[in-house]
């Protein structure tokens, strides 16, 4: 069993290695982020409204 000093040090060794992004690209993948949130939320509405009409128009329900 390894001791937990000898894990911790690998552990720091671990994190040492990773290469972490800068703040300009944490910001731009932020952006991008949001934005690809708003186009799949239009793009969901539109599809349910279309679905909506679709299924209304086939049952013949009255809105």
């Amino acid at each position: 069993m390894a001791s937990p000093f000898k894990f911790l040090q690998e552990v720091r060794a671990e994190t040492q290695k990773v290469t972490w992004p800068s703040r300009k690209e944490t910001g731009i993948t932020t952006v991008m982020v949001f934005i690809l949130a708003a186009v799949a939320a239009i793009f969901f509405l539109v599809a349910d409204q279309i679905i909506r009409f679709v299924v209304t128009l086939l049952l013949g329900i009255a809105s």
